[in-house]
C-alpha cells in the first residue's frame, strides 16, 4: 500500500536535501602531472606526434593530417554566441596523464583514483552501471565491462583500445555519421581527437543496465576531443550515459567531442548526457545519431556548467517508422551563454520526432533555443512536435527561440510551441506560508518546472541532476 506523503514532508525532505549540498564542489582541481604533453597551440607537427604517440595505423594518421587542413580552412562560426575567447594558440591539445590503460580499478594511479573517487563514480559502477570507461584529460585511463555482456559479445572501451584492437570495425563508422568537413569543431576534433568510447552492442543483445563514460578535464587552457562511437545492433538495446567535469580556472578550456550513434533496424538507444562543465570552459561538442527502420533513438541532456554551450543533438531518421525522443535541460547562470537544442530530420515514411528543450537563466544568463527540423519529401504521415519552455529567474535574464522549420512533404504533420515566463508571486507566497525562504521556494518552483524532463532519467540519475541543478543554484545565490 503506497502512503501518501503530505505536502509539508515533501518541504522538509528537500530543505535536507539542500542541507547535504551544502560545501560541495566539482570544481576543485588536482596536482596531477601528465608524463607527456604536446605543450600549447596546434600545428601539422602536433598532429603528426599525436599520431606518433599512439601507434596508430596510417589511414588514422592521414585523416587526422585532412582533417587539421579542413580545421585551417573554416572560419570560426558567427553565426551563434561571442566565441572570441578561445585562445587557440593558447591551449594544450594533448596530455598524457598515464602510460597505462587498465580494466582493474586497483591499478589506477593513486592520485587519478582519488579524482573519481570524489566524483563518486566507482560506487556508481558498483552499483548501477554494466561497465564504465574513466577519461582524465586526453586519455583513457579505465574501462571495465561486467562478464555477463562480455560473454554476449558486447564490445565497450576506450576508442584508442578498440582502435589497436578492432581496426576493421572502427574504421566502418569514424567519421561517417559526423565528418571532419561538418563544422570547424568537428575538423578540429578529427585532427586532434583522444580518447572517448566505443560501443558495439550485438544483434539480439538487450543490456538492462547503463553503460557510463566519465570525463575529467584537469588542467588549466586545456582541450578535451573524445570521439564517442556507439553501434547498438539489429533488434538489440543500450543506454549509454556520459558525465563531465572541469575545475575552474582564470584562462579559457575547450571541450569540442564527437559523438556517433548508429541505431540499427528495431534496435532502441538512449544517451543520457550530464555535463557539469566549470565556468572557464567552452563546450562545443557535435553529436549525430542515425537511426534506421523502427528504430528508437532518445536523447536526454542535462547541460549545467560551462562558459559557452552550442549542442545540438541530431537525429537522422533514415528508415521507415524510425522515431527520436529528445528531452534536454540547460541552466544559464551569470555571465554564461547556452545556446542548445535539436535536429530531426525525417527522411524516411512514418516516421516520429519530438523534441523537449527546457532552460532556466539565472541573472544575466543567456538560454537560447536553436533547432532544425526537417520534413523531407516523400516522408509520408511522418510527423514531429516541438516545445520550447523558458524560465526566468531575474529581471536581467533573457531567453531566445530560433526554430528552423522545412516542411516538404504536404501528408506530413507537425506543431511548435513555445513559453516564456518567471516564477510566479502566487507560488512564492503560498510556499513561503508553509515556512520556505524565498530562496528555497524558488528553488521547488525550479525542479517543478523541470519535473517532465526528470521523470525520464532513471531514478539515480534524476537524483543526481536534482542535486547538480541546486548545487548550481546554490553557487549563483539562487538557494539560500
Amino acid at each position: 500500500m503506497e502512503v501518501e506523503v503530505s505536502k509539508e514532508e515533501q518541504i522538509e525532505r528537500l530543505l535536507e536535501e539542500l542541507k547535504s549540498i551544502k560545501g560541495a564542489d566539482w570544481e576543485f582541481s588536482d596536482p596531477v602531472k601528465p608524463v607527456y604533453s604536446t605543450g600549447r597551440g596546434l600545428t601539422r607537427k602536433v598532429v603528426e606526434e599525436i599520431s606518433e604517440i599512439k601507434k596508430e595505423p596510417d589511414w588514422m594518421r592521414r585523416l587526422r593530417l585532412k582533417a587539421f587542413e579542413i580545421f585551417q580552412s573554416k572560419p570560426v562560426p558567427t553565426w551563434g554566441p561571442d566565441l572570441s575567447g578561445i585562445d587557440w594558440d593558447n591551449i594544450e591539445y594533448y596530455s598524457k596523464p598515464d602510460d597505462r590503460k587498465v580494466n582493474n580499478w586497483d591499478e589506477v594511479p593513486e592520485q587519478i583514483k582519488e579524482t573519481f573517487r570524489k566524483l563518486g563514480i566507482p560506487e556508481m559502477e558498483q552499483k548501477y552501471l554494466a561497465g564504465s570507461v574513466a577519461q582524465y584529460d586526453s586519455e583513457g585511463v579505465y574501462h571495465h565491462l561486467k562478464k555477463t555482456w562480455e560473454e554476449k559479445g558486447v564490445v565497450f572501451m576506450d576508442l584508442d583500445s578498440a582502435v589497436k584492437k578492432y581496426p576493421d570495425l572502427v574504421k566502418d563508422y569514424f567519421c561517417k555519421a559526423v565528418p571532419f568537413t561538418d563544422n570547424k569543431f568537428a575538423a578540429l576534433n578529427g585532427a586532434v581527437w583522444s580518447g572517448g568510447s566505443f560501443l558495439y552492442v550485438p544483434k539480439g543483445v538487450h543490456i538492462d543496465l547503463p553503460l557510463q563514460t566519465y570525463f575529467r578535464m584537469n588542467g588549466e587552457s586545456t582541450g578535451q576531443f573524445e570521439h564517442t562511437i556507439v553501434i547498438v545492433d539489429e533488434g538489440a538495446s543500450a543506454h549509454y550515459i556520459e558525465g563531465c567535469t572541469a575545475p575552474r580556472y582564470e584562462r579559457n578550456s575547450l571541450h569540442s567531442a564527437i559523438v556517433e550513434i548508429y541505431a540499427k533496424k528495431y534496435s532502441k538507444v538512449r544517451y543520457t548526457s550530464v555535463q557539469n562543465w566549470s565556468k572557464s570552459v567552452y563546450n562545443m561538442p557535435t553529436k549525430r545519431a542515425w537511426v534506421d527502420e523502427g528504430a528508437q533513438m532518445e536523447w536526454v541532456g542535462g547541460s549545467l556548467g560551462s562558459k559557452v554551450t552550442m549542442i545540438y543533438p541530431s537525429s537522422y531518421l533514415r528508415g521507415p517508422y524510425s522515431s527520436t525522443h529528445n528531452l534536454n535541460i540547460s541552466l544559464a547562470g551569470p555571465g554564461t551563454v547556452k545556446d542548445t537544442g535539436a535536429k530531426a530530420l525525417h527522411l524516411a515514411p512514418y516516421t516520429s520526432s519530438r523534441i523537449v528543450a527546457k532552460s532556466i537563466s539565472i541573472e544575466d544568463g543567456k538560454a537560447i533555443y536553436r533547432g532544425l527540423l526537417r520534413m523531407n519529401k516523400g516522408a509520408v504521415y511522418s510527423k514531429a512536435h516541438v516545445q520550447c519552455d523558458a524560465l526566468l529567474i531575474n529581471d536581467e535574464s533573457t531567453s531566445y527561440t530560433f526554430p528552423h522549420d522545412e516542411i516538404y512533404e504536404p501528408t506530413a504533420t507537425f506543431a511548435h510551441e513555445a513559453t516564456v515566463g518567471r516564477i510566479g508571486t502566487e507560488e512564492l507566497t503560498y510556499l513561503r506560508s508553509r515556512g520556505l525562504s524565498e530562496d528555497e521556494a524558488s528553488s521547488m518552483i525550479v525542479l517543478g518546472f523541470l519535473d517532465d524532463v526528470m521523470k525520464e532519467i532513471p531514478m539515480e540519475f534524476a537524483v543526481e541532476m536534482n542535486r547538480l541543478i541546486k548545487l548550481e543554484m546554490n553557487k549563483l545565490g539562487a538557494v539560500g
